[in-house]
């Protein structure tokens, strides 16, 4: 394989905890190299999460060298030739290099090889297939720098054959072309992706929600989602109706630089309502809290817009938590606006977005051992009168203290 220059120095390279991972597989002169992920992201520039090294070594031998070097390993998928190390409280995944021998849906039959070319033409994306030796040497077998470089998300061969090798890479098309494309895909890939996206439904739930939140993660996935769904892509992998300009708008009322929430994001692509929410939910597999959000999300329990009254919205927002219920209030906004494309968020969103945390943190003062204090029993009668002192306080906008609330309850209870 040709030299296709040098990766630039690279902290993570440089790290002690990679040196010695490297040092323990070449210790009998073997040939090992950084692959995928971490190179791609390196040359674009961007934050490099997961080192991954690839070596003609089996999986026994490199278990082997890791052990003598005293470095934990994780038998993670020793059919396919991987073991995970862990270094520096870092894992390391570590691949024999393979040849596929026989592929079916997701699974593959490999054969361990020497063969780097080899190894590289099984990745899906030619970005993907680029390796670094621990010198820094680039090998670019298909082009993926040019492409990297271009924002063209291109497949190593044919497109099909990719895919129908792991339907997921149908996912992971749309995922590289949210974050790294800017030539539009081939609209060849395109047509092949509309007549494979039924085959997203054999995908496990875990599978398609790592994929669609990583897209969804993206600065900028409106471009992606709506080439997904006018190829019925999406639609293949949710089982609800699913739309891009709710998202539009939302993203507008994102602070630039804010982390990407994905669920919120989902929940402006999906149908509104609960049975929606809980349909995605169990269709990838979410986890609890992540259900709750997307459910509370897509059927509020009331509506945060100014017109419903403000105990209301206090409740709402003490339920759900500071935090959800300001992302409930983007989302209104962006439900509200998904039709007009010129508009941008104002002060009144800027301000409801300002006291949620206020109305969120407001306690309500007074409890039932006061009503109980004041002689009053347990039983509906007590429930109700805390009530009306809650609505009293709400109506004065949660600024009464612990003092004047007591004072409220005595003259209830005094009244009754």
């Amino acid at each position: 394989m040709t030299s296709a220059g040098r990766l630039p120095p690279q902290k993570w390279m440089r790290a002690g905890k990679t040196r010695r991972v490297v040092a323990a597989l070449t210790a009998a002169g073997a040939e090992v190299r950084f692959v995928g992920g971490c190179i791609r992201d390196s040359l674009a520039g961007r934050p490099v999460k997961d080192v991954d090294i690839a070596t003609h070594l089996s999986p026994d031998e490199v278990m082997r060298l890791l052990d003598a070097a005293g470095i934990k390993t994780i038998p993670t998928g020793l059919a396919h030739g991987t073991v995970t190390a862990i270094a520096g409280g870092q894992p390391f995944e570590i691949t024999t290099l393979r040849e596929d021998v026989e592929t079916f849906g997701r699974h593959a039959k490999v054969a361990f090889t020497d063969d780097w070319t080899a190894d590289a033409a099984r990745r899906d994306f030619t970005f993907n297939a680029l390796s670094c030796a621990p010198d820094r040497t680039l090998f670019d077998p298909f082009g993926g720098i040019a492409d990297l470089h271009a924002g063209r998300v291109r497949f190593v061969g044919d497109a099909r054959a990719r895919i129908e090798e792991d339907y997921l890479r149908l996912l992971r098309l749309f995922r590289f072309q949210a974050h790294f494309g800017r030539q539009p895909v081939d609209p060849a890939v395109l047509e092949v992706a509309g007549e494979l996206a039924p085959a997203l439904r054999q995908l496990s739930g875990e599978r398609v929600r790592e994929e669609l939140f990583k897209l969804l993660a993206a600065a900028d996935p409106v471009p992606a989602v709506t080439l997904m769904i006018a190829h019925h892509v999406l639609q293949a992998a949710l089982p609800v109706p699913v739309a891009a300009d709710v998202l539009r708008a939302l993203l507008r009322t994102e602070e630039k630089g804010a982390p990407a929430d994905p669920v919120l994001r989902l929940a402006a692509v999906i149908a509104p309502g609960r049975s929606a929410a809980e349909a995605v939910g169990e269709r990838l597999r979410l986890s609890r809290r992540q259900l709750f959000a997307l459910v509370y999300l897509a059927a509020p329990p009331v509506d945060p817009g100014a017109k419903t009254p403000a105990k209301l919205r206090h409740r709402a927002a003490r339920k759900l938590g500071a935090a959800l219920y300001a992302k409930l209030l983007r989302l209104h906004w962006a439900r509200a606006h998904a039709d007009k494309p010129r508009a941008r968020p104002g002060a009144k969103l800027a301000a409801a977005l300002r006291d949620a945390e206020r109305l969120a943190g407001a306690g309500f003062p007074v409890h039932g051992r006061d009503a109980l204090t004041l002689g009053v029993a347990e039983g509906p009668a007590l429930g109700a009168l805390l009530e009306q002192v809650e609505d009293w306080w709400a109506e004065n906008d949660f600024r009464p203290g612990r003092r004047a609330c007591l004072k409220r309850l005595k003259e209830l209870v005094n009244a009754g």
